[in-house]
């Protein structure tokens, strides 16, 4: 099934190599793959996942690893901001 991933400021860099926009790449995934799974296949650091949404709705971090992922569905993560 395909899921398109979205990441944002310093996550880019984890994006693979069919990214769009700069941010965003469709990927495939295998039935029944969780955020987890998709956190831990890109290499993002787990710490750098701040805030984390499917079709922008917020998941909670402890419900990562048992949110199933569905077709067309999209997952946004962001890295903690700082500033001042």
């Amino acid at each position: 099934m395909q899921v398109t991933l979205k990441l944002f400021a310093s996550l880019t860099v984890y994006l693979p190599p069919n990214k769009k926009n700069g941010i965003e790449a469709d990927i495939d995934v295998p039935e029944g793959a969780t955020i987890g799974d998709m956190i831990a296949r890109f290499g993002i650091p787990s710490k750098s996942a701040h805030l984390v949404m499917v079709n922008g709705i917020y998941i909670k971090p402890h419900e990562r690893d048992q949110y199933v992922l569905r077709e067309n569905d999209a997952l946004a993560i962001c890295p903690p901001v700082a500033g001042g």
